[in-house]
């Protein structure tokens, strides 16, 4: 389990790690033995924890002394622990774990709806979806904050990476809780000027020999994506995108013909969608958050909040109706 930079810079504003008294081993020993094993040297560590590379060889030697044993054997690859090394991990581990874990259950106990909120969600929500929610939220709950994390790599709520998370899948992870608000709809989309009698498009098959844009290798695991590879030929597939906004703008430069969730291809008038929703392709959209902030009144009413606008957008979110 890594330690993100953000959950090493809660723990500690301290820029320099003083030396041991006593032989007695602080945090702040554990820590640096952890950055230099997750960093897999010296010079990572440095970085993650905003220490000279001098401070760090310095104050290792010590720890190391200290102890009377040796904490990592220097291979090819980097720095690996030794069984000790990998004991002190192990501890640091457990220490970052409990100190998360106080605060999670801190911020759950607050009595009014105010300060921070922090949301992670992918860039296509946020534009086509959140952005106009969260302005119309603050409107109503000035007192709170919100940070949006607009991204789609893996996020760890327990370690506080972000309060809630706003993600389309079918297997949300089993240490979070929330709702479903929605079900996301797929269909294929072109770009509108490329056909100008929509009444008279042409069929399955002669749409597969035209040039098509997909999604890239890192949304293997999405069906869409798997799917796009798999039907049409490698020739024809001319670009692939790491982001559904990359791929919307994409078909509606006209490059190629692609699947898009129908809220973000039924609200850009340069497209033209060329088929009903596969049910194949869809996805559910859940509001998530872990266990031990869901009675925090920030944020429950900010999940009571999206839930609600969300439900009212059902019909686009399905791909039964535009925007209202």
């Amino acid at each position: 389990m890594e330690l993100s930079r953000a959950s090493w810079q809660r723990l500690t504003r301290t820029r320099e790690v003083p030396a041991l008294q006593d032989n007695a081993l602080t945090w702040e020993d554990f820590r640096l033995v952890k950055a230099v094993a997750d960093a897999r040297g010296m010079p990572g560590a440095a970085a993650l924890l905003g220490l000279s590379l001098s401070t760090i060889f310095r104050r290792l030697g010590q720890i190391e002394a200290a102890l009377g044993t040796t904490l990592f054997e220097r291979r090819r690859a980097g720095y690996a622990p030794t069984p000790a090394g990998e004991e002190m991990v192990a501890v640091a581990n457990g220490m970052d774990e409990q100190a998360s874990g106080f605060a999670r259950k801190v911020a759950g106990r607050e009595i009014l709806p105010a300060g921070e909120v922090r949301i992670a969600t992918a860039d296509a929500l946020f534009v086509h979806l959140l952005a106009p929610l969260c302005a119309r939220f603050q409107a109503t709950c000035p007192d709170i904050r919100l940070d949006i994390a607009v991204g789609n790599p893996p996020l760890n709520l327990s370690k506080r990476d972000a309060d809630i998370a706003i993600r389309a899948t079918d297997t949300p992870p089993e240490n979070l809780v929330g709702r479903r608000a929605a079900r996301l709809g797929w269909a294929l989309y072109g770009r509108a000027a490329d056909f100008p009698d929509s009444t008279r498009l042409p069929d399955s098959e002669a749409l597969t020999t035209r040039r098509w844009v997909g999604l890239d290798d890192s949304a293997m695991p999405i069906p869409v994506a798997k799917f796009t590879r798999a039907r049409v030929a490698e020739a024809n597939l001319v670009l692939r995108a790491n982001t559904v906004l990359g791929l919307a703008e994409a078909i509606g430069a006209g490059i190629g013909l692609g699947y898009l969730p129908c809220f973000v291809g039924d609200v850009r008038p340069s497209l033209l969608r060329l088929g009903a929703p596969d049910e194949r392709f869809a996805a559910d959209l859940w509001l998530l958050t872990h266990p031990d902030l869901r009675h925090s009144p920030r944020i429950r009413i900010l999940l009571d909040f999206l839930a609600a606008e969300l439900s009212r957008l059902r019909p686009l979110l399905e791909g039964n109706g535009r925007r209202p």
